[in-house]
């Protein structure tokens, strides 16, 4: 039977007002390590003073500190949603930042129920109260990433794509990363507070962030390699559905797909930003044809659709030599600019967002086939969900050897997203030791390894074409085995098990 809890250290009472401004500045600091991901010890010390904090005070205050610092984080993190929502979809600058306020506070709800549970439930030994923080924080950001469609921008394994815990990506994805930093943070700090044995939990973590340096292993092996050429169109958000502009745009983008001498070209996000039947009469039989004639294969962004059978946001793929096209349908949509939830489309009714309501396509689609190499599309937003793209190695026979991502973030300006989205497809590329290919239309157009290197790229925020190489690979990571066969249920069955423990340990020993 466990002892009795140590009493807390006898620290200076910190007031209401202090704890909520240095919770707020703790959260807000951590975003830096989502675009500065050499600053990646910064995450893994901010996670280390909200832990620290869960054990000087109870359980409501530890609630507080945990939303405070989680609203800051959310919202220094994608503040950018306040452009989409103000500049391009016309909302009164209050309301859009009322509305990413409070997607920030409301998301956050979950970290601040994670504090509660830490403080009522630690036992007062760092490694075990180190263990609680980190499944609390994982069950946190898996409820944020997955409930209501989910919402895992920033999610914290993302700032360590540099860093030594990278190496962990393979095996348990973003999330697993974002536990083993939670805990890591919360042993050193919490023991360095401690009178008792108070380096233990530090060098014990820099031990292991240097055994995670030092090791790689690679699931994958090499398959074919294709040339790739990708377009970044740089379209104003505010020109794309504009009658005035979209004629000059769309032969841009038209001339380099038939124009391109590579194996496969491929075009951003809407880069066709019509309808196949309000194109000119011809003028798709045209393109088709034009790229018929050669020896690339062409692979662009184009909604699809009609009022009868409704919109899906699709990407196309035209073979030479072959009339059949490849369709592939967004699965993932985005809340309010890609479907609206029930009850909210008064508020989509106050913003001028084309399109806003389309249909999913299947989780498992098929890739499309270029010279041997099976390439698989996701749009934009999709590559967030490293769990769905996983559902495409259920077989392995027809697993995708290259990712290739269209996106359109023009909606949020000349911000730290185009930065955040690369590296969130540079996870992507480490957990499934695959190639990622981005083709956007403002940036961060590039060419990702299975590394999660990138090995080319053009400037953002410039019109630019991109010619490059990439490797096919294949072969299936133990995050791909696993996530593909049961999603994410492993990682909150264990987060479930380990705080539930806790939970049942302290009623066991109420005294404790």
């Amino acid at each position: 039977m466990a002892g009795p809890l140590p009493p807390r250290l006898p620290v200076r009472p910190l007031t209401l007002p202090f704890d909520a401004i240095t919770a707020a500045v703790a959260g807000a600091l951590q975003t830096a390590a989502f675009v500065y991901t050499e600053a990646w010890w910064l995450q893994i010390l901010c996670a280390g003073w909200l832990a620290w904090r869960g054990t000087q005070v109870g359980p409501r205050r530890a609630a507080l500190v945990g939303w405070l610092f989680g609203t800051a984080w959310l919202t220094t993190g994608t503040w950018w949603l306040f452009i989409s929502m103000h500049r391009y979809g016309g909302l009164p600058s209050w309301m859009a930042a009322l509305a990413v306020l409070a997607l920030s506070g409301v998301l956050s709800l979950y970290l601040a129920a994670a504090m509660a549970a830490f403080s009522r439930w630690r036992r007062g030994i760092a490694a075990l109260d180190a263990l609680l923080f980190g499944a609390a924080w994982l069950l946190a950001e898996l409820a944020r990433g997955v409930i209501l469609t989910g919402f895992p921008w920033v999610a914290s394994g993302y700032a360590h794509v540099d860093g030594p815990l990278a190496m962990l990506a393979p095996f348990v994805g973003v999330y697993g990363m974002g536990f083993a930093a939670a805990t890591l943070g919360a042993w050193a700090a919490i023991s360095f507070v401690q009178s008792r044995r108070m380096y233990t939990g530090i060098i014990g973590t820099a031990l292991v962030l240097i055994a995670c340096s030092l090791w790689r292993r690679e699931f994958s092996t090499p398959t074919g390699t294709l040339k790739v050429t990708l377009l970044q169109g740089n379209i104003p958000q505010d020109e794309k559905f504009a009658t005035d502009f979209q004629a000059a745009a769309l032969k841009w983008h038209v001339d380099n797909l038939v124009q391109a001498r590579s194996d496969l070209v491929i075009a951003p996000e809407t880069a066709i930003p019509f309808l196949p039947q309000q194109l000119p009469d011809g003028f798709w039989g045209g393109m088709h044809a034009s790229i018929d004639t050669g020896h690339t294969h062409a692979l662009f962004g184009v909604p699809l659709g009609d009022d009868q059978a409704g919109y899906t946001n699709s990407a196309m793929g035209f073979t030479p030599g072959i009339k059949d096209e490849y369709r592939y349908a967004k699965h993932h949509l985005v809340p309010f600019g890609e479907f609206i939830p029930p009850g909210f489309h008064w508020f989509t009714r106050m913003m001028n967002i084309p399109l806003g309501d389309f249909n999913r396509g299947t989780l498992d689609a098929p890739s499309f086939v270029v010279k041997g190499e099976r390439v698989a599309p996701n749009i934009c937003y999709e590559d967030l969900f490293g769990e769905e793209l996983a559902a495409r190695f259920r077989d392995e026979a027809a697993a995708p050897t290259i990712f290739a991502n269209i996106s359109n973030i023009g909606w949020f300006g000349e911000t730290i997203a185009v930065d955040q989205h690369l590296n969130i497809s540079r996870l992507r590329s480490l957990e499934l030791q695959r190639p990622m290919l981005r083709a956007t239309n403002t940036g961060a157009t590039a060419i990702i390894d299975y590394r999660g290197h990138v090995t080319d790229s053009v400037k953002p925020f410039t019109r630019d074409v991109l010619e490059g190489q990439v490797q096919g690979r294949s072969g299936l990571t133990p995050f791909a085995w696993w996530a593909s066969r049961w999603s994410l249920w492993p990682l909150a069955i264990f987060g479930g098990l380990v705080v539930g423990g806790f939970a049942a340990l302290r009623r066991r020993n109420p005294g404790d």
